[in-house]
């Protein structure tokens, strides 16, 4: 039987944006470490379950070998990430810059968001990325700026008041 091989898509090699605040950080740093104390756990019961006889009709060694996988893939993850991580330091701008905290005027509303890299979104809280729309257009520009943003069959009219 032959193995299918796949053409490359358009989220093939992707690199990850490396730019993060210092509590992402360090948040990643305290994960990392709690996962490594839990390796030689997991890395014991493997071993456990090895000796329990065939490998092939051993159910609960290959569940625990893919859970071990599973976290060496993870720890080799956030080691990736930490090891080229860009930590994010907000300064005093008039330009709208990663880490900046933008309040504009949309629809006769006032909004505010913060402004940082992907990993730390959550529009809930006013945190968008410097990759979304609505942060690639902020990115740069200034107080008083209006521009006009169009997501799908909608066009946005956005002014900027302030930038911190």
């Amino acid at each position: 039987m032959r193995i299918p091989t796949r053409k490359p898509g358009k989220y093939t090699d992707q690199t990850r944006d490396p730019h993060m605040t210092q509590a992402k950080f360090d948040e990643l740093k305290s994960q990392l470490a709690r996962m490594l104390k839990a390796r030689p756990a997991q890395t014991a019961e493997v071993k456990h379950l090895a000796e329990m006889g065939d490998f092939s009709e051993n159910a609960a060694y290959q569940i625990a070998k893919g859970r071990l996988r599973g976290l060496n893939q993870r720890i080799m993850e956030i080691e990736d990430h930490l090891k080229y991580a860009k930590i994010i330091t907000p300064e005093k701008s008039s330009t709208v810059q990663l880490g900046s905290t933008v309040t504009i005027e949309q629809a006769g509303k006032q909004q505010t968001f913060t402004i940082l890299g992907p990993t730390e979104t959550n529009p809930a809280k006013g945190i968008i990325s410097h990759k979304s729309p609505m942060g690639a257009a902020l990115m740069g520009k200034r107080v008083g700026d209006v521009l006009r943003l169009t997501l799908g069959a909608t066009e946005k009219t956005i002014r900027i008041l302030s930038v911190d």
